[in-house]
């Protein structure tokens, strides 16, 4: 059951009518009617089949206007590292301390752990309570890498993780309502650019199946995909 203001904004969508990114983000707004700043979320399903390793669909990207959300880093590495990485705005840093935390206590205080290639040896005990909760580094996202001050500033600056999920889906934030509707449009834009240009080169026939945006108490408000590609070019 859905309250009364979830109803009304429904009613501002047509029932299985997709729209320009344009009209559909400023739907989105219009539909938000919670009392607080909702997050706008893209939902959008991809050709192709995540069960095959050549048409995975992963990256990473740094939204220009970031996600309105403060990020909680980890950085998990030694030495002049952890300095660096302190200097740079991580929320917290370490090495075995950490990985003990998480290993013994089930610990995940954080929104994304950076770490160094030397040190996976170690976080690659932790992917059983990391896996599952999206929180595992990986080279592909920039979060295992020997620059770990450049990853804690990515992070707070705004970058996200983009990747499939069981559905072929690709679910992520693209900011909050209170940005309004040009500073969505940008974020949205530099997302879907990156989510294009990682096309596997195996993938056949439509690549952009669907997409769609919901703020976190709204309904979601479906895009024409081929609009998506066009604009982005």
């Amino acid at each position: 059951m859905h309250g009364k203001k979830y109803n009304d904004s429904i009613k501002l969508t047509a029932k299985n009518k997709f729209y320009d990114v344009d009209e559909a983000l400023q739907l989105c707004l219009q539909t938000a009617k919670a009392n607080f700043d909702e997050t706008v979320e893209v939902h959008v399903k991809l050709g192709v089949d995540s069960r095959h390793a050549d048409q995975q669909v992963r990256g990473a990207v740094i939204l220009p206007n970031g996600t309105g959300k403060k990020i909680k880093v980890l950085a998990v590495c030694r030495g002049e590292n952890q300095d660096l990485a302190q200097k740079a705005g991580a929320d917290f840093v370490g090495a075995e301390d950490f990985a003990n935390k998480i290993q013994n206590e089930g610990w995940t205080g954080f929104d994304l752990m950076v770490t160094t290639p030397d040190m996976m040896g170690l976080v690659g005990r932790l992917g059983k309570i990391l896996g599952p909760k999206g929180l595992m580094p990986n080279p592909k996202s920039g979060t295992v890498t020997q620059d770990v001050a450049k990853a804690v500033k990515e992070a707070k600056a705004g970058k996200i993780e983009y990747r499939l999920d069981k559905a072929n889906i690709i679910h992520c934030s693209i900011g909050k309502i209170s940005f309004g509707k040009e500073k969505l449009f940008e974020n949205f834009n530099v997302l879907m650019g990156a989510i294009i240009r990682a096309k596997p080169a195996s993938s056949k026939g439509q690549y952009i199946k669907s997409c769609a945006f919901a703020s976190t108490m709204g309904p979601g408000v479906r895009v024409i995909p081929s609009k998506i590609e066009q604009q982005v070019a």
